[in-house]
C-alpha cells in the first residue's frame, strides 16, 4: 500500500471512529473498538464490511459493571463466551444453539440497534432471499446508471 493510501485509511478511520464514539455517547454508550474493512472500487478508497455493529465492534453500556466487575457490554462476546462453555473453540462442528440463547442474542443486538439509532427495530420482509435478491437488483440497476451516464 503507498503511503498516500495508507494516510487516507488512517484518515477515514480516525474520522468513522470519532463518529461512532459521538453516536454511542449520545446513546450513553462507550465505543471501545472497532474494525473497519477498506477495498478499493475503480481505484477509491471503499468501506467494504458493515461498520459499528455488535460483530465489528465493543460497545459497553458507560458507567455499568456487572457482578464481576465487567463493564455491562454489547457486542458478540456474548456468544463468544457461550460457545466457550460448551467447549467450542473454533475447531469442528459448533454446537447448536438452543432458541432461547438465540433470543437473547437477538434482543441484545435489538437493544443496541435501538439505542444506538434511537428508532424502535422493524424486523425486515420475510422471507429474506426475496428481499436481499430484489435490493441487489435494485442496487445493481443503479450502479449500471451510473457507469452508463459515465461512460
Amino acid at each position: 500500500m503507498s503511503k498516500t493510501l495508507w494516510k487516507q485509511v488512517e484518515t477515514v478511520a480516525i474520522a468513522l471512529f470519532q463518529r461512532g464514539q459521538a453516536v454511542a455517547k449520545k446513546a450513553g454508550l462507550v465505543l471501545v473498538d472497532t474494525k473497519y474493512e477498506f477495498g478499493l472500487i475503480d481505484g477509491k478508497l471503499t468501506v467494504i464490511d458493515e461498520i459499528h455493529t455488535p460483530d465489528s465492534s465493543r460497545y459497553w453500556v458507560a458507567g455499568v459493571y456487572g457482578e464481576d466487575g465487567e463493564p455491562e457490554s454489547f457486542d458478540k462476546e456474548f456468544l463468544r463466551r457461550w460457545f466457550i462453555q460448551q467447549g467450542y473453540k473454533g475447531e469442528g462442528t459448533p454446537p447448536a444453539m438452543p432458541a432461547d440463547f438465540v433470543a437473547q442474542v437477538a434482543l441484545r443486538y435489538i437493544a443496541a440497534y435501538e439505542k444506538l439509532t434511537g428508532a424502535s427495530f422493524v424486523p425486515g420482509e420475510m422471507p429474506y432471499r426475496e428481499r436481499i435478491a430484489r435490493n441487489l437488483a435494485t442496487y445493481q440497476s443503479h450502479s449500471l446508471d451510473g457507469a452508463q451516464r459515465q461512460s
